[in-house]
């Protein structure tokens, strides 16, 4: 009894010695040395084997293993470049979003319900987007509400929803959010989650790998595609689900939604092989501090630089403004958006910034 209880007091006295240690201690990064190693990935790697010992990984560079010691080290230190500490500038949530749906014209839209998620209306069909309702992602707690959940779904005479689900993380897979959905909605999902949609009462679950097609019905090609990212929840070891990102490819408009991802050379073989994308959900997520978020979170740069190598028509930030997940406030993601779009004189035109409940009319193809 003795012996246990002095191994606990053990592991907190070294928990706080490194805690103390971490403090105020900032971490060097070298943006100029990341991007080289990011240009030095080989595109053929894009399409090689990534599953191995019953793990997932990303064959054109490796995740680095950063371990707790690393992940106290964040939460403990003085990161040097949190550029702003009140929880400014969050998005307006503007109410009664099934209402406006109702009432909207014929034709495709696609609406910010809040974080990762958005319901598209595609040619005649509805989609949504790693769906999350709950007040907390885990632990960390909403500052801004979803403009409509399930039930508000389930009024809008549905005929069928569609779900693209990204990867486990509980910010993008949740399981309460999950088992509200209708039961006969079809999920699309990497490989192995689809025993965990299914064990939430769901029957149409579509599993797939990275560059495999699916047909979506009504002339609508669903595209399974890499993303740079991992996966982990409580209870399961880290890398043993796939992440991905989606294309969806309708026969007037071509919706691309990245999921949560690093920033990587596979943008640009996306954009070769696609180069008709008209919409990109763009992450805009905990990016910092960069020396720990830099190889599965991109900073607005690189999400800039992402969205010129895919050569899309419009690009939305998605994960930003309801949840404080890196080290800056939930907000900021936006604010520094828009600062570096003025900075690299790019045409604002083509940055669309919805509000949470706010419907956009989808511009059909001019090209």
């Amino acid at each position: 009894m003795w012996r246990w209880i002095r191994t606990f007091l053990s592991l907190i006295i070294l928990f706080f010695i490194l805690a103390s240690a971490c403090v105020r201690v900032s971490q060097d990064f070298n943006e100029e040395a990341w991007r080289k190693d990011v240009e030095a990935a080989r595109t053929e790697a894009l399409y090689a084997p990534h599953f191995e010992g019953g793990r997932y990984f990303n064959p054109w560079m490796p995740m680095e293993k950063k371990g707790f010691i690393n992940f106290l080290r964040w939460k403990f230190s003085d990161s040097g470049d949190n550029p702003v500490t009140d929880n400014g500038y969050l998005p307006a949530v503007i109410p009664d979003a099934v209402q406006r749906i109702r009432v909207l014209p014929e034709g495709n839209f696609i609406l910010w319900v809040g974080h990762a998620t958005f319901l598209m209306r595609l040619d005649g069909e509805y989609w949504i987007t790693d769906p999350m309702f709950s007040d907390r992602a885990l632990l960390p707690k909403r500052v801004t509400p979803p403009a409509l959940n399930a039930a508000d779904l389930k009024t809008l005479g549905i005929r069928r929803l569609n779900v693209l689900i990204s990867h486990n993380h509980y910010d993008h897979l949740d399981r309460e959010s999950i088992a509200s959905l209708p039961d006969d909605a079809r999920f699309y999902v990497p490989l192995g989650l689809k025993a965990f949609i299914m064990d939430l009462g769901k029957k149409d679950v579509i599993e797939m790998d990275w560059w495999q097609k699916s047909e979506g019905g009504r002339g609508t090609e669903v595209v399974c595609l890499p993303m740079q990212h991992w996966s982990r929840r409580i209870g399961q070891d880290v890398n043993t689900t796939l992440w991905a990102s989606f294309m969806i490819i309708t026969p007037s408009t071509t919706v691309y939604f990245v999921g949560d991802s690093g920033y990587f050379i596979g943008y640009r073989e996306i954009g070769r092989l696609y180069p008709d994308i008209d919409y990109v959900l763009m992450p805009t997520t905990a990016y910092l501090p960069r020396w720990f978020m830099h190889y599965a979170h991109m900073d607005v740069d690189e999400a800039i630089d992402a969205f010129e190598d895919l050569k899309a028509r419009f690009f939305i930030p998605t994960q930003w403004g309801a949840f404080q997940l890196g080290d800056m406030p939930p907000g900021y993601p936006a604010l520094d958006l828009r600062r570096r779009m003025s900075e690299r004189k790019l045409d604002q035109s083509r940055f669309l910034f919805p509000n949470i409940g706010e419907a956009i009319p989808i511009i059909g193809k001019t090209r």
